[in-house]
C-alpha cells in the first residue's frame, strides 16, 4: 500500500474539521505544521521571497475557504495543501510573467510516470523533497526541461522558447528525463 493510501490521522480529519467550522485556532495550527513547506515550495517556484510569502497566506486562506473539498480518501492533508500552494505559486508566477494560464506538466502526470512508492509520502513528492537526489543525477539539460515543467509551470513551447531549442528536443529531455527518472526511482525503493 501506497503512503497516499494510508488512513488519514485522526488529527488532521479533526483539523479540517474544526476549520470548516471557521475556527480560527485550527488554521493557526495547521499554518504552524505547515507553513514551512508551503512557503520553501513556493519559494522554489517564485524564487523571491516576498512573493513566497504573499502565496503562502494565499494558500491558507484558500484552505479556509474551502477546507470543505479536501477528501481524506484521496490524501493526507498535507499533500492537499501543498498542491493548493503549488497550483497558488504557478498562477502567481503567471500573473507576474502576465501571460494566460497554461499547462504545466501536473504533478499527478509526474508522479504517474514516475510511479508510487511505499516510502514517500504526499508531501515530500510535491515539495520535491523526494525528487531532488533523483533529479540531481540525470543530464543536466534533461534536468533543466523537467524543473521548468514541473517546479515553474511552463509548457514544452515556453521551455523551447526560453532555451531557443526546437520544440521536439524538449519534448525528447522531458521523455528521456522522466524514463531516466522512473529508473532511479525503482531502484531507490
Amino acid at each position: 500500500m501506497g503512503a497516499m493510501n494510508q488512513p488519514t490521522p485522526p488529527d488532521e480529519a479533526d483539523l479540517i474539521l474544526r476549520i470548516s467550522k471557521r475556527d480560527q485556532y485550527a488554521l493557526s495550527d495547521l499554518y504552524d505544521r505547515y507553513s514551512g513547506r508551503v512557503y520553501g515550495l513556493a519559494l522554489r517556484v517564485l524564487e523571491d521571497t516576498t512573493l513566497a510569502e504573499e502565496v503562502t497566506q494565499d494558500t491558507f486562506l484558500k484552505v479556509w475557504d474551502q477546507a470543505w473539498r479536501w477528501d481524506a480518501e484521496r490524501g493526507k492533508l498535507s499533500t492537499w495543501v501543498l498542491t493548493l500552494a503549488r497550483y497558488t505559486a504557478i498562477d502567481r508566477l503567471r500573473r507576474e510573467r502576465r501571460q494566460a494560464p497554461l499547462n504545466p506538466l501536473d504533478v499527478d502526470e509526474l508522479a504517474n510516470l514516475i510511479g508510487e512508492s511505499s516510502t514517500v509520502d504526499g508531501a515530500s513528492w510535491l515539495s520535491g523533497e523526494a525528487l531532488r537526489p533523483l533529479i540531481a543525477q540525470l543530464p543536466r539539460d534533461q534536468i533543466e526541461a523537467i524543473e521548468l515543467a514541473y517546479f515553474k509551470g511552463m509548457t514544452h513551447s515556453e521551455i523551447a522558447n526560453y532555451l531557443g531549442q526546437p520544440l521536439g528536443t524538449i519534448k525528447s529531455r522531458i521523455r528521456l528525463g522522466l524514463i531516466a527518472l522512473r529508473a532511479l526511482w525503482v531502484r531507490a525503493e
